[in-house]
């Protein structure tokens, strides 16, 4: 008995002991658990990565293309499809980026039969191919895949590019210009845009290196240089005189940058003009060459949009070739030009290709620029064959040459009407003028704001053109990009609009842009 008492008052004992040690566990747990949840809660609180402390010059850069009016257009585009009718329009046009597909521009037969043709050679092999393709594209498709290792477009290739395509492109532009091209000088790239920032990251050291660039500008070059660290020393592009580029104002810059403590390192140069469709005469060229030269200045030469000249009076002649007919050679001015697919009557803008033909460096500068295309392995196949294709297209004899020709003529035809049509209706509103346009694929018309309407720009905190647009892309529905994106004179203020709209949208443009401004006009009149 004695000993059932004892094993009873023992097993309470190490009850009461258990349960205790228990209570004292859990509560331990307990609270350790409410101090990782605060310790978590805490952590979560206090972001690894806020704006104060990304690098400052993501910041600094801006690109207006893509920017505050394209993402309200977006907006009411998304409202739009869930709400019809909610709006005073049924549609947005997209009048803000050169990009021709996005509004209905077809692609050119011959490129997308040899491009499908290289993306599933299997097709080439069977007896149906000789009906759905031409010849010439099928024998360009052989030839190219011949030059591609392996024969697959889903490979890398080497970082400048494929050789063969390399090889095309420089007796391209041979052709063209009538001096020799080195297959070695180009570079091929996703469009134009990795080729200038390339060059950007060549050249700027530090904020104390500056790059002279044309205003108004395509914001790629101000938001390059931003992005590496340099300043962009701005020179002035004369609207009076048909957005002209002088080169006093180049010198006057120059001297002005040097007095800041500023090394210019560079000269860009767009053409045809970009926002400002001006097409440079070869007389000025040769004095911008010239000033290089004299200078010792990097020419950068945007040439994207060399397909695109509408006035008789006008021709394109690429910088090389203006160099060489000056006789000038590879040791007296280093030139970087940029060629792209994305513009011109091709259009290809989401199959990024593009090149840069580097001339005038010296063999330890080029390793460099090699080593920085190499970091990005090659750019994409597609992109390099199109590449070729544009520099080579359909000649006479073969095949694809008339139906070549004619898709060509009618894009570049009806891109003339459009910026015509464009150009006579801007000039007939009120307190809007805007230059001839000579080439690329752009307006850039000038605004006489009211100063009642600036005062109300103020008063929404945003500047008066992008106040202008904002109410034309609420009224009507038409996306346009304020001027203060590319740069103007202080106290000017303009927008750019594309003519990439097809033919029969471009009347409805007129109407509802017409009808807005005189609205506007009426409601901001001083």
């Amino acid at each position: 008995m004695r000993r059932f008492v004892l094993f009873a008052s023992l097993r309470n004992h190490f009850r009461r002991r258990f349960h205790s040690h228990y209570i004292n566990q859990n509560q331990t747990h307990l609270l350790s658990s409410r101090f990782l949840s605060s310790s978590m809660a805490s952590s979560k609180s206090s972001p690894a990565v806020t704006i104060d402390t990304i690098n400052p010059k993501v910041i600094k850069c801006q690109y207006a293309v893509r920017g505050e009016i394209v993402i309200l257009a977006q907006k009411l585009q998304q409202e739009l499809q869930a709400k019809p009718g909610s709006h005073p329009f049924d549609e947005i046009l997209y009048c803000n980026i050169g990009n021709p597909q996005s509004l209905g521009q077809q692609p050119i037969t011959f490129f997308r039969e040899v491009l499908a043709l290289c993306d599933h050679p299997a097709i080439l092999d069977r007896s149906e191919a000789q009906a759905l393709f031409s010849t010439d594209s099928i024998s360009r498709a052989w030839e190219i895949l011949d030059q591609i290792p392996g024969a697959a477009t889903g490979a890398y290739s080497h970082s400048q590019g494929i050789k063969g395509l390399r090889d095309t492109i420089a007796a391209g532009i041979e052709a063209r210009d009538g001096f020799p091209a080195d297959p070695n000088d180009i570079f091929l790239t996703d469009g134009a845009s990795p080729a200038v920032h390339v060059m950007m990251t060549l050249l700027i050291r530090s904020e104390k290196d500056g790059i002279l660039c044309p205003i108004p500008q395509y914001p790629l070059y101000s938001a390059s240089i931003a992005l590496h660290g340099g300043t962009l020393v701005p020179y002035y592009l004369d609207e009076a005189r048909g957005w002209g580029l002088e080169i006093s104002e180049l010198k006057k810059q120059l001297e002005d940058a040097k007095a800041k403590g500023i090394t210019v390192r560079a000269l860009v140069v767009i053409n045809p003009g970009n926002p400002t469709a001006q097409v440079l005469a070869e007389e000025n060229q040769q004095d911008i060459v010239e000033f290089c030269k004299q200078e010792g200045l990097v020419l950068l030469a945007d040439e994207v949009y060399q397909e695109n000249v509408y006035v008789p009076e006008k021709k394109f002649n690429s910088f090389k070739k203006v160099a060489r007919s000056m006789g000038y050679g590879e040791e007296d001015i280093s030139l970087a030009s940029f060629q792209s697919v994305s513009k011109g009557y091709y259009g290809e803008c989401g199959k990024r290709g593009g090149y840069m033909e580097v001339t005038g460096f010296t063999p330890d500068i080029r390793e460099q620029i090699y080593k920085m295309a190499s970091v990005n392995l090659c750019s994409n196949i597609s992109g390099q064959i199109l590449a070729s294709l544009v520099m080579s297209p359909p000649k006479v004899g073969d095949e694809s040459y008339e139906s070549y020709c004619a898709e060509r003529d009618g894009i570049l035809l009806s891109l003339a009407r459009r910026a015509k049509t464009l150009e006579d209706a801007l000039n007939s509103l009120e307190g809007i003028t805007c230059n001839n346009a000579e080439g690329a694929m752009y307006l850039f018309p000038r605004i006489q704001l009211p100063e009642k309407a600036i005062k109300a720009a103020e008063a929404a905190k945003c500047a008066p053109d992008a106040f202008y647009c904002r109410r034309l892309l609420n009224a009507t529905g038409i996306v346009v990009v304020p001027g203060s994106g590319f740069g103007q004179v202080p106290g000017t203020w303009h927008f750019r609009c594309t003519i990439l709209p097809q033919e029969d949208k471009i009347p409805a443009i007129v109407s509802r842009l017409s009808d807005f401004h005189k609205s506007f006009m009426d409601e901001y009149r001083d």
